[in-house]
C-alpha cells in the first residue's frame, strides 16, 4: 500500500507549495484543512502542519487535538505549526521587536541532528511571521537559530517532532526541499515510491475497478488535463469511453479543426460538436465575469446532458479536474475560503443527468499531468500547449461577447501566440493570451483620425498557476507584434503588455 504524508491547512497562502515540493521529492501527500473530518491520522506516515495567518496567542487561533500525532508518529511544524507545538505544550510565544519577513540566514545548525544533513551553516531561509517562540517547553531543544530568531528550529528530546519557523516550501529557502527530505526520507523513513509511471499504473486499475464495463463520457478540450485524462481512461476501458469535444465558439483561431486532427491517431473516439450558437446566445447581454461562467458551464451541461442520451447506457462522465481545483482550503477566520471564480467543471453535476463523476487527475498538480503524459508518451507538443480557461474567449473579453469582438480577439490572440512560437519564446511561457479591453482610444492611421479599440497582451512564468510573474518579453518582439496586430487587425489600434504578478493580480483579468 502507497505511503501517503498528511499536510493539515492552517490557512497559509502557501500551503499547497509544501505539497508540491513533497511530490517533487517522489512522495505522494495530501493537503486537508485542520478541521476537516475527511482525514485519519491512522492512514499517514508523517504528518506536517502548515504556517497560518493567525496568532497562537489569538482567541480565534486554529486548534487540532494532536494526541494521535505527537510522540507516535513524524510530525513537522512550519511557521504557525512550529509556535503551536511550542505555545500550547509549555513554552511562551510573544510579539515579536520586528516584523520577521523576507530572507535570513542560519547562523546557528546542530549538524548532529539528521533534520539538517548536508545543509551548512549560512543556507538562506525565508521568514514570515509577526510572533516569535521566546521560550521552549523543558524537552525542546533549539536546533537552528538566524541572527534575529533563537528559535528558528527546535526538536522534541525522544520524538520524531520537529519545527521550524522558517518556510522551506518557499524557492527563497534554497535547502528547504532537502531539508524536507530529511525530515520525510531519513526521520519518517516514508518511501519515494510516487513517480509518473506508478501513477499511472495505479490510475488505470482504480478506473477498471471503479468503472468496470460500464460506458463513459468525456468531454476534451484540447488542452494537457483532459486529453491525458482521456488517455488514461483508454488504457483502463477502451471502446468504452466516448469523448466528446465541444466548440463553444471561443476556442481560438482554428482552434476547433486543429484540435480534431490532433486526436487522429490517438486511438481515441472522439465526436466533435459545435455549439457555438447556442453558447453565443446563452451569454447575449451578459457582461459580469461570474454570470458569464455560470452561462457557459449550463451551455456546457446542456450539450454534454443531449450528447450523452446519444450513447446508450453511458453512466459516467469523466472530467480533466485537477488538484489545485478542488483542495479546500481554510480562509482567515477558519471557515472556508471565498471562491474567486466558479470551475465549470467542479462541483458536480445536475440530478436530471443522472450520470456519475470519474476523475482521475483529481489528486495531481499540473506539471504531474505532463509527467504521467510524457510517461504515456503522448506528444510532447500536445503536452507543452499552454492553459487555456475553460470559458475560453468569454473571460478574455472584458465586457459584453459578439461575435464581431469574438473574431478580433482571435486574430490578436493568434498573432501573438504564433509569434512566440516563431520567436522561440512560447515553450518559456506558461501561460500566454490576450484580452480585449473595454475601451476605445485615440488614434491615428495614414492622414485619418481613429478611435478604436485596445487590447493587452499578457505572458506569465509559473509551475502551477498558484502563483505568476510577468515575463520579460524582448522590447523588440513586443515592438514587432504591437505593429503586426495594428496593420492586421481592424477595430485595434493601441496594443499594451500587463505587467502584473499574481498575487496580487490573477493571471486572467476575468
Amino acid at each position: 500500500m502507497q505511503q501517503k504524508v498528511l499536510i493539515l491547512d492552517f490557512g497559509s497562502q502557501v500551503t499547497q507549495l509544501i505539497a508540491r515540493r513533497v511530490r517533487e521529492l517522489n512522495i505522494y501527500c495530501e493537503i486537508h484543512p485542520y478541521n476537516s473530518e475527511k482525514y485519519n491520522f491512522a492512514d499517514y506516515k508523517a504528518v506536517i502542519l502548515s504556517g497560518s495567518p493567525h496568532s497562537v496567542r489569538g482567541e480565534n487561533a486554529p486548534k487540532i487535538d494532536l494526541s494521535e500525532v505527537k510522540g507516535k508518529k513524524p510530525l513537522l511544524g512550519i511557521c504557525y505549526g512550529a509556535q503551536y507545538l511550542a505555545h500550547f505544550f509549555g513554552g511562551e510565544v510573544g510579539a515579536s521587536n520586528t516584523r520577521e519577513y523576507g530572507r535570513a540566514n542560519l547562523s546557528f545548525l546542530d549538524h548532529t541532528n539528521p533534520l539538517f544533513d548536508e545543509i551548512k551553516e549560512g543556507s538562506q531561509v525565508w521568514m514570515s511571521h509577526s510572533d516569535t517562540i521566546l521560550n521552549l517547553p523543558d524537552n525542546y531543544e533549539c536546533i537552528a537559530s538566524t541572527p534575529d530568531v533563537k528559535n528558528a528550529a527546535y526538536h522534541v528530546k525522544g520524538e520524531d517532532t520537529y519545527a521550524i519557523q522558517f518556510h522551506p516550501e518557499v524557492y527563497h529557502s534554497t535547502d528547504g526541499t532537502k531539508l524536507l527530505e530529511n525530515f520525510l526520507v531519513k526521520i519518517a523513513g516514508v518511501a519515494q515510491e510516487w513517480t509518473p509511471n506508478n501513477f499511472v499504473e495505479t490510475t488505470v486499475q482504480e478506473i477498471k475497478d471503479k468503472v468496470g464495463n460500464d460506458k463513459v463520457v468525456l468531454g476534451l478540450s484540447g488542452g494537457v488535463d483532459s486529453t491525458v485524462a482521456a488517455v488514461l481512461l483508454n488504457k483502463a476501458i477502451g471502446d468504452n469511453l466516448y469523448c466528446i469535444f465541444v466548440n463553444n465558439g471561443l476556442l481560438r483561431k482554428n482552434e476547433f479543426e486543429a484540435v480534431l486532427k490532433q486526436y487522429e491517431g490517438m486511438g481515441l473516439n472522439v465526436k466533435g460538436v459545435d455549439a457555438t450558437d447556442r453558447f453565443m446566445k446563452e451569454l447575449e447581454g451578459l457582461s459580469d465575469p461570474e454570470a458569464k461562467r455560470k452561462a457557459i458551464g449550463k451551455a456546457f451541461i446542456d450539450v454534454f446532458d443531449a450528447e450523452s442520451h446519444l450513447i446508450e447506457d453511458v453512466k459516467w462522465l469523466a472530467q480533466g479536474t485537477i488538484y489545485p481545483d478542488v483542495i479546500e482550503s481554510v480562509s482567515a477566520d477558519g471557515g472556508p475560503s471565498a471562491t474567486i471564480k466558479s470551475h465549470h467543471n467542479v462541483g458536480g453535476l445536475p440530478d436530471f443527468m443522472k450520470l456519475k463523476i470519474v476523475e482521475p487527475l483529481r489528486m495531481i498538480f499540473k506539471d504531474e499531468v505532463r509527467r504521467a503524459g510524457k510517461s504515456m508518451g503522448i506528444d510532447p507538443e500536445l503536452l507543452g500547449r499552454h492553459p487555456f480557461p475553460g470559458p475560453g474567449l468569454a473571460i478574455r473579453i472584458l465586457g459584453d461577447i459578439t461575435a464581431e469582438k469574438v473574431a478580433m480577439l482571435q486574430e490578436v490572440d493568434h498573432i501573438f501566440i504564433q509569434g512566440l512560437k516563431d520567436h522561440g519564446l512560447y515553450d518559456s511561457v506558461w501561460q500566454a493570451g490576450a484580452i480585449l479591453l473595454p475601451v476605445q482610444s485615440v488614434g491615428v492611421m495614414g492622414d485619418e483620425r481613429t478611435y478604436e479599440k485596445a487590447v493587452a497582451l499578457r505572458a506569465v512564468e509559473s509551475t502551477d498557476g498558484m502563483t505568476a510573474d510577468w515575463v520579460d518579453l524582448p522590447y523588440k518582439f513586443l515592438q514587432e507584434i504591437s505593429n503586426k496586430i495594428i496593420n492586421n487587425v481592424k477595430g485595434v489600434n493601441r496594443v499594451v503588455y500587463d505587467i502584473s504578478s499574481k498575487p496580487p493580480a490573477t493571471i486572467e483579468w476575468e
